[in-house]
Formats: structure tokens, C-alpha cells, sequence
């Protein structure tokens, strides 16, 4: 048995010592690929560009993504006093969730399995001088 108590840090782990926040939706009742395909959209933008593509994006996936979006700004507006402005979209990804399993009853007494899906959204916002600062330590 561990003697360990603590439970590892999600910020540690998603963002180290950098500035920035993040926010995770979890069982979300859509597909992880459907999901996935709007997420990809907005890694990498400007905080406030990807709210906007959100708002407009035709996939009905974007609107629980526009809010965990705008959560995590919120957060890193709150906690850390950043300002949205600086802000941009480090980490976006789509974990699966718990999958529900239904039946469907079939011909001559069989049934067949629907599966319906979740997921887990997490977003990562950091503001753009960490990126620069980043980029140049690489160099």
C-alpha cells in the first residue's frame, strides 16, 4: 500500500508553472469523434476567435465546446488575472466518457446493441507571451 495521500495535480499536469487555466466537461452526451472534428477547429487560436468560430459553427458539438471554452477563459480571468485578450487555446482534446448501452429489439426475438456514447472535453488557455517565451527557449 502507498503511503502517498496526495492525489497528482491536473494543473501540474496540464499546464506545469505556466500561467493559464483550463476547464473540463465531462459526460457530454455526443460522440468523442463528433466532438473531436469541431475541437480541432480551435487549437491554437486566439481565445476570442475560436468563441467566435464556435458561435457559427454549424456541428451541434460546438456549443458544448463554445462553453467550456468560455469557461476556461473565465477561469484564467478570475483565478489567474489574465486578460482574454492575451489568451489563446494551448491544449484542446476529447477523452471517451462512459458509454451507455441500450438494446434495440430485431427480428425473430434477437436484439442488437445501441451504444451511446460520451465524452470528456478539456480546454487549456495560456496566455500568447508564454508561447513566445516558449518557442524561443527551443530555439
Amino acid at each position: 500500500m502507498s503511503n502517498n495521500n496526495e492525489r497528482p495535480s491536473r494543473r501540474l499536469a496540464l499546464l506545469g508553472d505556466r500561467p493559464g487555466s483550463y476547464a473540463i466537461a465531462r459526460h457530454v452526451r455526443m460522440s468523442p469523434t463528433k466532438v473531436r472534428r469541431v475541437v480541432d477547429l480551435v487549437r491554437g487560436m486566439d481565445v476570442n476567435d475560436a468563441l467566435a468560430t464556435l458561435r457559427f459553427a454549424p456541428q451541434a458539438a460546438s456549443e458544448p465546446v463554445y462553453k467550456v471554452v468560455a469557461s476556461a477563459v473565465a477561469n484564467a480571468e478570475n483565478t489567474e488575472s489574465l486578460r482574454a485578450d492575451d489568451l489563446y487555446v494551448s491544449q484542446a482534446f476529447v477523452d471517451e466518457g462512459v458509454t451507455m448501452r441500450r438494446i434495440r429489439p430485431r427480428a425473430k426475438g434477437s436484439a442488437s446493441r445501441i451504444y451511446k456514447r460520451a465524452s470528456h472535453i478539456t480546454v487549456v488557455v495560456e496566455p500568447k507571451a508564454a508561447e513566445a517565451a516558449n518557442t524561443k527557449k527551443e530555439a
